[in-house]
């Protein structure tokens, strides 16, 4: 079993100092995709780093199968790592690349072979084999450092950002990529990103992260449509969820209500559910929706996501109407 169990993992840098990682306790099941996502500074880089070695907890346990690797050394814990930067050897061609960590176990030639041919024709890099990264695309290179990670054949792959330092075309056809290689492979997987783009297309179940703590642990879809707290809700969603406060939709509760499911009216329509009125400040046309921009309640920023192109004057009156069968009721953002 290549499970991954944490158990109240905390980690401080310095006396004084705030934890960069707090009462962190999570299972990873066997052959799942879990990603670790939140903004700069939350804590899930440092905690893969502690799954991979690299660093230390302060205090608490980390299990990778039946065997605590707390404190055991990056190369005994039988994992993969995939950075943001690729990491390659320079001076080493692809092929040499993805054979330098077998050699090191002293893993048989002619299994080395097989791997490398393999993993090679998966990826489409047998025509690269021979070349230095230098004479690769950002792409290639990334593919590289995949393909390094899967001849080693690891209980746990780790990736940290892997696709920062792509293009946009390029981190789609990569998330894809990855994506197959998942479900090739069955292996388990925790990938970290600040992108929540990638967190929702990619894992089986992703970890929100904030101020080192987890703020929820859920699938995507779940995540998405019944945020735990205010935190998560202005996270997740692109643009991300409108939240009323109390006062506003609910006296005694704070509301949250995706852009998709609020409607758009024009004054005087008649309305049997709730709504209430706003000003378009402006909108954001995308080609098959638009993005329309509102103020209501004074300076309170609201957003209505309208399929195909629709237009509206900055500063005009309109009606809008949440769709309050589909809204949450949201806790506290910490």
């Amino acid at each position: 079993m290549s499970e991954v169990v944490f158990e109240h993992i905390r980690k401080v840098y310095a006396r004084g100092d705030a934890p960069a990682v707090e009462d962190f306790s999570l299972r990873v099941a066997h052959g799942e995709f879990l990603v670790l996502v939140g903004p700069s500074g939350c804590g899930k880089s440092t905690t893969l780093r502690m799954v991979a070695g690299l660093e230390t907890p302060t205090s608490g346990r980390i299990f990778i199968g039946d065997r605590d690797v707390t404190d055991a050394a990056p190369k005994d814990r039988d994992i993969a790592m995939v950075f943001q930067n690729y990491a390659l050897y320079p001076h080493m061609s692809v092929k040499a690349n993805m054979e330098f960590a077998l050699k090191l176990r002293k893993c048989p030639r002619h299994e080395i072979a097989r791997r490398v041919e393999e993993v090679s024709a998966a990826l489409g890099l047998t025509p690269y084999l021979e070349r230095l990264p230098k004479a690769l695309s950002g792409g290639q290179r990334q593919r590289v450092a995949l393909a390094r990670a899967i001849v080693r054949e690891p209980a746990v792959f780790l990736f940290d950002e892997p696709l920062s330092n792509l293009d946009a075309k390029m981190r789609v056809e990569m998330r894809a990529e990855i994506i197959r290689l998942h479900h090739r492979l069955g292996a388990t997987m925790i990938y970290v990103t600040h992108d929540q783009t990638e967190a929702m297309t990619m894992g089986d179940r992703i970890v929100v992260m904030e101020a080192g703590r987890i703020r929820q642990a859920a699938p995507p879809l779940e995540v998405y449509t019944r945020p735990a707290n205010e935190f998560v809700a202005s996270f997740i969603g692109t643009p991300p969820m409108n939240i009323f406060r109390k006062g506003t939709l609910d006296a005694g509760r704070t509301i949250g209500v995706r852009p998709e499911d609020v409607a758009i009216a024009s004054p005087g329509a008649r309305i049997s559910a709730p709504s209430f009125p706003a000003a378009i400040d402006f909108i954001e046309p995308l080609g098959a929706e638009t993005l329309v921009h509102m103020k209501a309640f004074g300076d309170m920023h609201v957003i209505a996501r309208a399929p195909g192109f629709v237009s509206y004057a900055p500063g005009s009156s309109v009606v809008l109407v949440p769709d309050m069968a589909k809204s949450v009721v949201l806790g506290p953002g910490n």
